[in-house]
């Protein structure tokens, strides 16, 4: 049986954690593996959807939103920086056959620690040009991070917009790259978004949704102010947000600045989004940039209408008719949702619950890829 760690900043609600948990699970099913889950904190909200077979093993057995900032913020980012090779001799050095660092950051940082990278895969699953942001300290990482990734034996990408942008950053590196497709449990989600009925959302409104971590890449504040913009133009509509984030207070102080809070909502994190989403009207990703977007996947599953921006995320969109790509700035998004609003008219009630069960997803030769890569 073939040991194999698979390591991720934590698992709480994110598009790069469910990928993760679905994939591990179904790979567990495999009699051929023993699998791990290595985290940096622990106690995330996706841990209990692990399978029982599967460890699941940290260094900080805390939530990262309940450490105090210093320690989030200072602390732990400079133990793991300066520390790394202990915290890899530690974890994992010699206790695997396959290592794979299943996200760009620290996690992968750990994991370059050995001189033998024969048994190392990294996954990249954001645009890495712009995933650290600008300024001196991105530079450092992007300067660190071009060392790090040349002690993997390959390296994977979730988009092929993603593999042509590490390209652009580190032209110098020749490590073996491919790009594999996220793996999504269809079924699972065709389950899920039958489990309930939110209540939250307005009848015979127009309603938006955005599923998305509260944090600058994925310009949540454009969004609400072109929403605030519109709706004084009298296009009436209401704008969702489910997750948690870092930029949950600047979002909710501009939600009063632009005085629209009857009709922009933060519903917060939610362990099953797809009820709402598939009760939604469209599912919005007014994203700076982005990997691939897992939750587009999802969104097609449920057949649903799909607004974004001109992200790396449009590779979701290729041949799926039911969607928008807007030009990726604010007047972008304001013309775009502009002409949307003008031309809806509310769906009702028999197309809201329309399933698009015919829509299926080559798991199998997602599986098969990855499996081979492990083997």
């Amino acid at each position: 049986m073939k040991k194999v760690v698979f390591g991720i900043t934590s698992l709480e609600l994110g598009g790069a954690e469910r990928v993760l948990v679905d994939l591990v699970n179904e790979l567990s099913k495999n009699k051929k593996y023993e699998i791990t889950v290595f985290t940096i904190y622990g106690k995330g909200k996706l841990e209990k959807q692990i399978a029982s077979n599967i460890k699941i093993n940290t260094i900080y057995n805390l939530q990262y939103k309940k450490l105090k900032f210093i320690q989030r913020k200072i602390i732990i980012p400079l133990q793991i920086f300066l520390l790394k090779n202990k915290i890899y001799k530690k974890y994992i050095k010699g206790k695997y056959d396959v290592e794979i660092a299943f996200l760009e950051g620290p996690i992968t940082r750990i994991f370059s620690c050995s001189k033998n990278r024969e048994n190392k895969i990294a996954w990249i699953h954001n645009d890495i040009s712009q995933v650290f942001g600008s300024g001196i300290k991105s530079k450092i990482k992007s300067k660190v991070d071009q060392k790090i990734y040349n002690k993997f034996k390959e390296i994977i990408f979730v988009s092929k917009n993603n593999l042509e942008s590490f390209k652009r950053v580190y032209p110098r590196n020749i490590i073996s790259k491919q790009v594999i497709y996220n793996y999504i449990d269809s079924k699972k989600v065709l389950e899920e978004a039958e489990q309930f009925e939110p209540k939250e959302f307005k009848q015979q409104q127009i309603n938006l949704l955005t599923v998305a971590r509260l944090v600058e890449q994925k310009a949540l504040d454009r969004f609400i102010k072109v929403h605030s913009k519109l709706i004084r133009e009298g296009l009436n509509h209401n704008l969702y947000i489910i997750g948690e984030g870092p930029e949950k207070y600047k979002l909710q102080e501009l939600i009063k600045f632009e005085k629209c809070e009857n009709t922009v909502k933060l519903l917060g994190a939610k362990e099953n989004p797809y009820p709402y989403m598939k009760k939604a009207d469209y599912i919005c990703l007014f994203s700076e940039y982005e990997g691939y977007g897992m939750v587009l996947e999802e969104a097609k599953i449920l057949n649903k209408y799909i607004l974004i921006t001109n992200t790396a995320a449009s590779e979701a969109l290729k041949n799926y008719n039911k969607s928008k790509i807007f030009e990726n700035s604010e007047e972008g998004i304001y013309i775009g949702l502009k002409k949307i609003l003008n031309a809806t008219k509310k769906l009702s009630t028999k197309q809201e619950k329309t399933i698009n069960n015919n829509l299926t997803y080559d798991n199998y030769n997602i599986l098969e890829q990855i499996e081979k890569l492990i083997n």
